[in-house]
């Protein structure tokens, strides 16, 4: 995947269509889940986990530097109305990294995560694409709203599964790592259980493997960021904040403001590529006429506090 180029025209013109349908960014969501008894959701058939071979980056005529940034969100109750604003910024997010040339080549995957252990659709996980294809992507997502109630989701799952079913060109022929952004407001679970490895992927793995084993696999091929945004149920709790930093070290960013999710990803992206310096992409932001460059300020000043 990751052929075509993202038009701006061309998202502007589906937003419209939307508004004149008077059809929702989610649509499927909206649909399902109104025409389907609850027992019968699943996941939009190009986002389905079920059965995956493998969600692949690879470098083209027209993409031959390809750089992999994959944005999971967490669509549990306690992220409340958190995946809209995203929906309504995500798509932003490829215009700001080309537009300043922080990445020449990005190709952005988009999915949810929820919680095994209650929910109908767990893990929801797109393509890698470099076109408008990844707003269809962003609007198939299904919004179950579940979660179980006790401060952890099903994290691991899409670990698992981003780890064990994507390939990289970046990686293979460059020995570059994609960039992999988890948004979300709870814990892990201690452990991918082969279960559900089993009845959401359809992989028979043989025994649970310890989250932190998972983690350190991913983090072979991707470096992985943890963003707690206000807005949510746990913004701003310790214990979540700490667990996180146990996994990720540094990679943990608290974010002030949600709207200023794209700002902070690309600005992430940009010194890992080291396109820029924080200043720098401070400066850009201003320059496109962003009013997030405060908030991202903060977020990643506390980040590179982290180090």
């Amino acid at each position: 995947m990751g052929s075509g180029r993202w038009s701006h025209d061309v998202y502007d013109a589906a937003e419209r269509f939307r508004a004149a349908q008077g059809v929702g960014a989610f649509a499927y969501s909206d649909h399902h889940m109104s025409a389907t008894p609850r027992h019968h959701w699943r996941a939009h058939r190009s986002l389905d986990p079920y059965g995956l071979r493998i969600r692949e980056s690879r470098d083209s005529a027209e993409h031959p530097a390809s750089v992999p940034i994959a944005v999971l969100f967490d669509v549990t109750g306690s992220m409340r109305r958190v995946p809209q604003v995203l929906q309504a910024k995500l798509p932003g997010l490829f215009g700001l990294l080309l537009r300043k040339g922080y990445v020449r080549d990005p190709q952005l995957l988009f999915g949810a995560i929820g919680d095994a252990t209650c929910d109908r659709v767990p893990l929801q996980l797109g393509q890698f694409e470099s076109d408008n294809r990844m707003d269809d992507d962003l609007g198939h997502i299904l919004l179950e709203g579940g979660g179980g109630g006790q401060a952890t989701e099903s994290y691991e799952l899409a670990m698992y599964a981003m780890a064990r079913h994507t390939s990289l060109d970046c990686w293979e022929k460059r020995r570059r790592k994609g960039y992999l952004f988890i948004v979300g407001d709870e814990m892990p679970y201690g452990r991918v259980k082969a279960r559900e490895v089993r009845d959401v992927i359809g992989d028979r793995i043989g025994e649970d493997i310890p989250t932190t084993a998972i983690l350190a696999e991913l983090r072979r091929t991707y470096e992985v960021f943890y963003i707690l945004p206000a807005g949510t149920s746990y913004f701003g709790n310790r214990a979540v904040l700490d667990t996180w930093r146990g996994l990720l070290g540094q990679n943990v960013v608290e974010l002030d403001d949600l709207n200023a999710v794209c700002e902070t990803i690309a600005l992430t992206v940009g010194l890992g590529e080291e396109a820029i310096d924080l200043a720098g992409g401070l400066a850009d932001l201003r320059d496109v006429g962003s009013d997030a460059a405060p908030v991202v300020g903060r977020a990643l000043e506390s980040f590179r506090g982290h180090r």
